[in-house]
């Protein structure tokens, strides 16, 4: 035996689990007076905050919630949604955000599947709920939140959020968790092939994502955090455990506004915020004396399709700084970064916004990434031509697919998460992504799976025959674009494809082109997409 082993063991004084509960723990002991939340005219610190997110657990665990149990939330981004972020942790249960923008049918799949005990749902989202609720067999606890910044609707249960909350202690003791890889939070795929995929995260990957986004972002103490960003995206790409962290504001935003985002920059000194281009486009387009609002530096993280470079060259002009990520579900969100070297500063903008657009390199938290052969794992040339998928392992890579063991298999086959993106390398190591191995379409950050949209086009009695591919769009990314073969003697107009569409689809679902015509096709029959994605192009 080493001598560095004897005697040497591990020990509670020396090795505890890592979480993200120590955070708001150590913000609330330090900065107790310091802000923490902004959401219209209710203004709390850190000592509220935390005294409210201990109230929300020692409430459910007096209605028998605890270890291993799912508690599910359909919030938009407020003041509940942060409180979420530790209340329910607390009591060792795990979180499960629902993506707001969802169907009633999709929201009861990831209820049944997740068995959630309990739901905490805003008054905005009632019909979905409501509906949702109505299609299983074992309907959960319903709590309603009333957000004095909404102030309509109807509620969504009887039992109040605020009440709910006073049933609480706030000085609860909660329990930390006795194992670093206890499940924390469930997150949905966007169900790009069947139904979503529940993705499992413990407390030692969001530990250590929290870390990294403050280590890449140079974030450092009391950042002031526009939540743009969705909280349900990925557990709001972790950000709602790292500004806590760092003892920062959460400013909140119910629904993006691009007025109202310049506005709360101005008013409360906003430093940081994240979010798909499409919020950036938005920005961009504002009028000259709105965007003169912004008179301090400002950061903004963007994912997804990169911006082109006339946004990025516009938005620098505005005052905002573009840091440009990489990342999926499965990896607790953004993971690598166009990590930035001062001599770029001095190339051109469309130079500069071509390197930016990269998905760049690892995470300091993550332990590797590459791009390979798909079937060898044998990474490719570095030439930055060769395609390959891209590849990730490390810490912050999921616990795996809730109730899904072959799919989890097949996801970390040899060793590495297979991203299902395909990419190149360049020579100096950074990572860029060409092109998805699913058809997959992001719409204003929003993933968009063209087999589900396929599905619902093959369901209109006069459609033979349908496929769906992404159009590029300058608000939105790229849009759903459908071309259809009709059945002979069947007619459609393009408004009636899209009428049918918005009874069976969320909204950004919808295909935004309806082309008719005869579809391209190998000779085996079976449809050629890059063809199609060339002629939604030339649209």
């Amino acid at each position: 035996m080493s001598i560095y082993e004897q005697g040497l063991g591990r020990a509670a004084v020396n090795h505890v689990a890592l979480s993200p509960l120590s955070f708001i723990e150590r913000t609330a002991a330090v900065y107790p007076h310091y802000p923490a939340v902004v959401h219209g005219s209710i203004r709390r610190n850190w000592a509220e905050t935390y005294a409210r997110c201990r109230r929300l657990a020692s409430a459910l665990a007096g209605r028998g919630i605890g270890k291993g149990d799912t508690v599910a939330v359909m919030l938009p981004n407020i003041p509940a949604m942060l409180e979420a972020h530790f209340g329910v942790p607390m009591i060792g249960a795990v979180l499960n955000t629902l993506n707001v923008r969802l169907d009633a049918e999709a929201i009861a799949f990831m209820l049944q599947h997740g068995e959630a005990k309990v739901v905490i749902a805003d008054r905005e989202f009632f019909d979905v709920v409501h509906a949702a609720i109505g299609m299983l067999d074992h309907p959960p606890l319903v709590i309603d939140v009333d957000d004095p910044e909404y102030g309509e609707g109807q509620a969504v249960s009887d039992l109040d959020y605020e009440a709910f909350l006073a049933e609480g202690d706030p000085e609860f003791a909660w329990q930390w968790p006795t194992d670093e890889w206890q499940a924390i939070s469930l997150n949905y795929t966007s169900g790009t092939t069947g139904n979503p995929k529940g993705v499992v995260y413990h407390h030692r990957g969001a530990f250590l994502n929290a870390m990294g986004n403050q280590m890449t972002w140079n974030m450092g103490n009391h950042p002031v955090y526009l939540w743009t960003l969705p909280m349900f995206h990925c557990n709001g790409w972790c950000y709602p455990w790292t500004v806590t962290a760092l003892a920062g504001v959460h400013v909140f935003l119910r629904r993006v506004d691009p007025a109202k985002i310049l506005t709360l920059i101005r008013d409360e000194q906003v430093t940081h915020l994240c979010g798909a281009p499409i919020v950036l486009n938005a920005l961009v387009n504002m009028p000259a004396e709105a965007k003169a609002a912004i008179d301090h530096p400002v950061k903004a993280m963007v994912a997804g399709a990169a911006p082109p470079a006339k946004v990025i060259g516009a938005v620098e002009e505005m005052g905002i700084a573009v840091t440009h990520v990489y990342g999926l579900t499965e990896v607790y969100g953004p993971v690598t970064l166009c990590a930035w070297h001062a001599e770029w500063d001095e190339l051109p903008l469309e130079e500069r916004a071509t390197i930016k657009a990269r998905q760049g390199v690892r995470y300091p938290t993550l332990e590797g990434v590459m791009v390979a052969d798909p079937k060898t794992l044998e990474p490719v040339p570095r030439d930055g031509q060769t395609i390959g998928e891209i590849f990730m392992r490390g810490n912050t890579v999921m616990k795996g697919y809730l109730k899904n063991p072959s799919a989890t298999a097949e996801a970390f086959e040899g060793g590495w998460f297979h991203t299902g993106d395909l990419g190149v390398c360049h020579a100096d190591g950074y990572v860029e992504i060409r092109d998805r191995l699913k058809d997959i379409i992001i719409s204003g950050g929003e993933n968009i799976s063209t087999i589900e949209v396929e599905g619902v086009l093959y369901r209109h009695p006069a459609v033979l025959e349908a496929a769906v591919v992404a159009r590029p769009d300058e608000k939105w990314g790229e849009t759903p674009c459908a071309f259809i073969t009709l059945k002979t003697g069947q007619q459609a107009s393009d408004s009636e494809i899209m009428a049918f569409c918005r009874e069976h689809l969320a909204g950004f679902k919808v295909p935004k082109t309806v082309v008719f015509a005869q579809l391209p096709k190998t000779s085996t029959g079976k449809i050629q997409k890059f063809v199609l994605r060339d002629m939604a192009k030339a649209l």
